[in-house]
């Protein structure tokens, strides 16, 4: 419970009429009532402004505006130029600006961002260190597990989750920055002590509509970081010093094929695990292919620039293991190796099925299962059909999450990018589980299977509904069955 002058004090709006009590900050209409102070959100599909009267037929008082409109009698409304950084500004005066007291990264891109935040968090959990994590498999507070639902929370449960951390002892934390959650201004007013750029490819077109608006996005998290900071980016990514243009934190880079402050070098990949320097030091790690070399660097990178002693860091990176629903694989009872991958964009099938290639015999076998998550960017479909045809010996098209979509629909979208002179087959089984079973036949002792797309989430989410669904558990069971 906080006075209303006080915080309207944080967004500098001068208020000296009486003494309100605000029991909480909502910007759900659903949730506004007599206690509350309503923020209007000019949402994607919804208007906040249009549910002013709602409000206040719901006993609610005042709330924060960023046009002008009709105010509801009885109704106290308040403008300010931007609603989602008032949002966002509120957040962080109700939590008494909890990111100032963590050290608190963020990690951004296309790919990568779940892996190396996930493996910071393993990292500086390993080094002695109270951790937090935030990110799109999982929130995580030391050793206790908070279910996520977006990459990025809103303001409030963002401020929320970063004050239980501070109150629990944690020194660090590591967090997934969505473009979206740029773009909606969810991370303004947190102070970040540093931010990585993984790399940027072809994504969220549905929501941002131009690639040019996609980085632009990305961009931001770097142009708001402070002079304090640090902005660590993939050289080798054509876009990674775009990120640093209009930056006033501390320029760093990281590279595998270019000059740049924290250089690596792949000196062996294998199933085993990949070996490399770094700089002029060599670490073995658990993890597998050049895509994950590029998040071993970025860790690397960040442990540096975070002080932490060269060798404590580089013996704790080489304990680190891979991270669920990323490049997980068996070898099952009959011999064939199968691989379980988040890959849900182009460019990370593509590295996938690559590295795959790098292990392959020529005798062996790569089948591909790939669906695409329903209510997303659609441009992909045929891509990603279109390289896993490219990379396989077969591919089987098959459900994602289809989400409100018609599943059927999707797989047509899907099967635009099949070439159908190749002499790659190609199967549509709509079943995801139908699907992995008939890969499970169709392999051969020795044969790989790659099972992409889903990856690390527990469920299949079919017209609104979720039904569990675990790829690798699933798998697991059919590909170790008696033949």
């Amino acid at each position: 419970m906080i006075q209303l002058n006080k915080l309207l004090s944080a967004l500098n709006i001068p208020f000296s009429e009486g003494v309100s009590e605000i029991h909480r900050v909502v910007f759900d209409s659903r949730l506004a009532n007599e206690n509350t102070l309503f923020v209007a959100i000019e949402g994607v599909s919804v208007d906040g402004h249009s549910f002013l009267q709602q409000v206040a037929d719901q006993g609610c008082q005042y709330a924060i505006i960023q046009r002008s409109v009709d105010v509801p009698g009885g109704m106290r409304c308040f403008q300010v130029p931007d609603t989602r950084k008032a949002l966002a500004e509120l957040a962080c005066f109700w939590y008494d600006n909890p990111s100032k007291e963590l050290t608190l990264v963020g990690i951004t891109g296309t790919n990568g961002k779940t892996t190396t935040a996930t493996l910071l968090f393993n990292l500086f959990t390993q080094l002695g260190y109270k951790t937090g994590l935030i990110s799109t498999v999982v929130n995580k507070i030391g050793e206790e597990q908070v279910p996520s639902t977006h990459t990025t929370p809103d303001p409030f449960a963002l401020n929320e989750l970063l004050r239980i951390m501070v109150d629990s002892g944690c020194a660090y934390c590591f967090m997934e920055v969505s473009s979206h959650a740029v773009h909606q201004q969810r991370i303004h007013g947190l102070e970040f002590c540093g931010g990585v750029f993984t790399n940027i490819t072809h994504d969220h077109l549905d929501y941002h509509q131009t690639f040019a608006e996609y980085i632009k996005a990305k961009k931001g998290f770097f142009d708001s970081l402070p002079p304090t900071a640090f902005a660590l980016t993939n050289r080798d990514d054509k876009n990674g010093e775009v990120m640093l243009q209009n930056t006033l934190a501390d320029k760093r880079t990281y590279a595998l094929n270019s000059m740049a402050d924290f250089k690596g070098l792949i000196l062996e990949n294998e199933l085993s695990g990949l070996v490399m320097r770094l700089n002029t030091l060599e670490v073995h790690t658990r993890l597998i292919g050049a895509f994950n070399a590029y998040n071993l660097l970025a860790v690397y990178g960040v442990g540096m620039l975070l002080k932490v002693p060269s060798l404590e860091l580089l013996t704790a990176m080489s304990t680190l293991e891979p991270v669920e629903g990323r490049f997980q694989f068996f070898k099952s009872a009959h011999g064939v190796t199968v691989v379980v991958d988040y890959a849900h964009t182009p460019d990370a099938l593509e590295n996938v099925l690559k590295t795959i290639g790098v292990f392959r015999k020529s005798t062996q076998k790569v089948i591909t299962i790939i669906g695409c998550g329903g209510d997303r960017d659609k441009a992909k479909r045929p891509e990603m059909a279109a390289i896993a045809q490219k990379l396989s010996s077969q591919v089987l098209l098959t459900s994602d999450n289809p989400r409100s979509e018609n599943p059927s629909e999707i797989l047509k979208e899907m099967q635009a990018g099949v070439d159908s002179s190749s002499s790659t087959p190609v199967l549509l089984i709509e079943d995801r589980a139908q699907a992995i079973q008939t890969a499970s036949l169709l392999a051969g002792s020795t044969d790989i299977v790659l099972i992409a797309g889903k990856g690390h989430e527990k469920y299949q989410e079919i017209m609104g509904v979720k039904y569990p669904f675990d790829d690798f558990e699933l798998a697991s069971q059919f590909f170790n069955k008696n033949r």
